[in-house]
């Protein structure tokens, strides 16, 4: 077996291929292009192994060579730099080092999503950019009519019956005009092509019935059920609650040495979108769930608000997973 160590970046891979006892049979740089890789990868010696780190590029790079490798990972950048931490750092020696790691079983490996989850994935983040946009629009446009010293209703602002007839009588600059009409423009693109992706995804069949069941629990919106089923992809990677918990980022992080333990605060080794999402579900969820709302109001009794809705949501990944595993709509106990 021949292990292969690579340093991908943009325009240049790095590579490194050594024996099971370490000595190295070829080291060299490839041109970060499909062509080069499967041309490169008809010529080496098999059955071989190989691993890279975690990278923005790993997604085309893993799908090219995976049908020449018996085994293609891909490893945590942070836990690799923890490991191989040096000195001396370049690609050569980072190739050098990740081949080391998987020749003795030690690269510390994570899940890479099949090309259709991760194309889902970037079709749903790119969901929530375009709403991100759309409320930083409609922020700037209260914010220019308070520049103006212009009153307006604040719940019917961004509604077309109220905007453009108060803007007609506006009394204002030309450019100031322009610049309310361009964000209203802008606003209403970014939400009609948001609402055209989220109508897309949810007829998509990966996630149509696993959507619909996420919902039946109360409190579990479609947006939260849909970012829970695209973010986690293959349920079957978690073997437990408490590894679920971690990847959503609901788990305080620990501090501990000489028996002495600390905890802080939420730990930032997460799915910080996965995350987002549970929390502000987390939110509301009790104004729809009793089980919930008697969660939440134990811990805000004792002082601890925020406490309380990690807790809630903490309680809505148990649920979402226990329907998500059974793939039958929720039942209360």
């Amino acid at each position: 077996m021949h292990y292969i160590g690579l340093d991908v970046h943009k325009q240049s891979i790095v590579f490194c291929i050594k024996t099971g006892d370490g000595e190295v049979v070829d080291q060299g740089t490839l041109e970060a292009t499909r062509s080069a890789l499967e041309e490169w990868a008809a010529t080496l010696p098999q059955p071989w192994q190989g691993a890279m780190e975690a990278t923005q590029f790993s997604g085309w790079i893993h799908d090219t060579l995976s049908p020449y490798a018996d085994d293609l990972a891909v490893a945590h950048p942070a836990d690799l730099e923890a490991i191989t931490k040096a000195k001396k750092k370049s690609d050569t020696i980072d190739a050098d080092k990740v081949s080391d790691l998987l020749r003795i079983d030690m690269l510390p490996r994570v899940w890479m999503p099949p090309r259709q989850w991760r194309e889902l994935r970037r079709l749903l983040r790119y969901r929530n950019r375009l709403i991100e946009q759309a409320v930083w629009h409609k922020n700037r446009i209260a914010t220019a009519l308070m520049e103006l010293g212009e009153p307006y209703v604040k719940s019917k602002l961004h509604t077309k019956s109220y905007f453009y007839p108060f803007l007609d009588k506006l009394e204002t600059g030309e450019e100031d005009a322009f610049l309310l009409c361009a964000s209203r423009d802008r606003l209403e693109e970014s939400e009609r092509l948001a609402r055209t992706i989220e109508k897309k995804l949810l007829r998509h069949p990966l996630l149509e019935r696993r959507v619909a069941l996420l919902q039946t629990i109360p409190g579990v919106g479609v947006m939260t059920a849909l970012t829970w089923a695209i973010e986690i992809g293959d349920l079957n990677r978690f073997h437990t609650l408490d590894q679920m918990v971690s990847y959503c980022g609901l788990c305080a992080r620990l501090d501990e040495s000489a028996g002495k333990a600390k905890r802080g605060p939420l730990s930032k080794r997460r799915n910080r979108h996965l995350q987002r999402v549970l929390i502000e579900a987390a939110k509301l969820a009790p104004r729809f769930n009793e089980e919930l709302a008697a969660l939440h109001a134990k811990e805000c009794a004792r002082g601890h608000r925020n406490r309380a809705t990690v807790q809630v949501a903490r309680a809505l990944v148990a649920r979402l997973r226990a329907v998500d595993a059974r793939g039958t709509p929720y039942e209360k106990r």
